[in-house]
Formats: structure tokens, C-alpha cells, sequence
């Protein structure tokens, strides 16, 4: 092995061994994880949280406490969260809700990227159904299928 064997074999480690990163599909009834592989290559779909009900949902600092505990368990060094915005580009209840959680993980002390994840449920919804899943199965799959396309397409978007 040649110095230059050892300096691409080095890389290559060290990229192995970066933080993985937790994919983030923010939603008031369900929220989708996804996380990647070491190498930051390849987004893999984690689980649905579901929020807990009640008056007003789930408060947004306990629902950060969850994501940020499930992002330690994963050892991902950075969380990119979901932003939903209309097709427009303007902001919505939900991108503020996105936010809001957002900045909750960020007083946790969890890296935070957020990213326009305009029409990825749609996605899901039409990834889904090409695969033949049922309606019921489609809405407990559909957050974190979502959270996989957010997640591919921040992981894509850092190529090269």
C-alpha cells in the first residue's frame, strides 16, 4: 500500500465513522424518522412517533425530547428536520410547527438543518402506493417514508 492507498483508506474511514444523520417528517398527529448509514450515503426508514393527543397535541419541548433521545440512540450528530412550505414557498401552521420543533432540539443542544420538503408526502403517498399498501397501511407508513425522502434528498444534495 502506497501513501496514497493510505490516505484515500484514511478518508474512507473517517467517513465511516462520521455521526449518522436523523431525517425528520414533523407532523401535529405523526412524526417520521429516518436515519442514514454511517457514510451519509443512504437514507433507511427508522419509525413513527406518534404524538400524543390531548388538548392542543403534544406540547413541541417534550415531542423535541423524544426526537432528540431516539437521535442519541441512532448516534446521529445532526438532525435535519422537514420544512413544510406551500407550493408557493410561503409559510404555513406546519412550517411553523416545523420550526418550532426545530428550535426546541436546538435548546437541547441537537445540531439542526432544516430542509424545504415541499410535496414529499406526496411522494410517499405515490411510492406507497406502487408497492400495494393498503390505505391503513399507508397512513402509519407514509410519515416515515416521507422522512426517508427528506432525508435522501439533504443526503443527495451534499454529494460530490
Amino acid at each position: 500500500m502506497d501513501a496514497t492507498d493510505a490516505t484515500e483508506a484514511a478518508a474512507g474511514s473517517a467517513a465511516a465513522r462520521r455521526p449518522r444523520v436523523l431525517g425528520v417528517d414533523v407532523g401535529t398527529v405523526r412524526v417520521g424518522l429516518a436515519v442514514s448509514d454511517p457514510s451519509r450515503t443512504l437514507a433507511f426508514a427508522l419509525e413513527t412517533l406518534e404524538v400524543a393527543e390531548g388538548q392542543g397535541g403534544e406540547p413541541v419541548a417534550e415531542l423535541a425530547r423524544r426526537v432528540a433521545l431516539l437521535a442519541a440512540e441512532q448516534e446521529c450528530g445532526l438532525v435535519v428536520v422537514g420544512l413544510p412550505r406551500s407550493l408557493s414557498g410561503r409559510s404555513t401552521a406546519s412550517t411553523l410547527h416545523a420550526q418550532a420543533v426545530a428550535n426546541a432540539l436546538r435548546g437541547l443542544g441537537v445540531v439542526v438543518e432544516l430542509w424545504d420538503e415541499r410535496l414529499s408526502s406526496v411522494e410517499a403517498e405515490r411510492v406507497l402506493l406502487a408497492a400495494g399498501r393498503r390505505r391503513a397501511a399507508r397512513r402509519v407508513e407514509r410519515d416515515r417514508v416521507a422522512a426517508t425522502i427528506i432525508l435522501q434528498g439533504w443526503l443527495d444534495a451534499r454529494k460530490g
